[in-house]
């Protein structure tokens, strides 16, 4: 029964962390859905965790939805500080496609976000760190 089950990968889905142009402390997050159609039911969970100064860290889980996220398309999911850039920040995106539930878990590791991982990022015309 298990392999009747189809094993479906995310694709054309990445989450990106930019540079705020209000605040030089805060940075955006947003999802893109580089899909050619609609995804529906997206629901993005965040969280943070890990060790800065040998005190262990843990932020609070965030919990975001977005009844349709349009083809080719960008929505903000929430500031960051750039102290957390320090931790893991980690972000859990489950949706809706042709008849599918999708789910894939995007992780920033400890440091990964910075100037030296910085590409050009689709819809924003700015660079930034991009999972796909």
């Amino acid at each position: 029964m298990k392999k009747d089950i189809p094993q479906l990968k995310v694709e054309d889905l990445a989450i990106v962390v930019v540079p705020s142009d209000e605040d030089d402390d805060i940075w955006e997050t947003h999802i893109l859905n580089l899909k050619d159609e609609s995804i529906t039911g997206v629901l993005i969970q965040s969280r943070g965790y890990g060790e800065i100064d040998g005190e262990k860290i843990e932020t609070s889980t965030l919990r975001h939805f977005f009844e349709e996220l349009g083809p080719l398309a960008i929505a903000k999911i929430e500031p960051i500080q750039k102290k957390l850039f320090q931790i893991t920040n980690e972000y859990w995106v489950s949706f809706r496609y042709d008849g599918y539930m999708y789910d894939k878990k995007y992780v920033f590791v400890t440091g990964s976000i910075n100037e030296i991982n910085f590409t050009p990022i689709p819809f924003l015309n700015k660079k930034g760190v991009m999972i796909r």
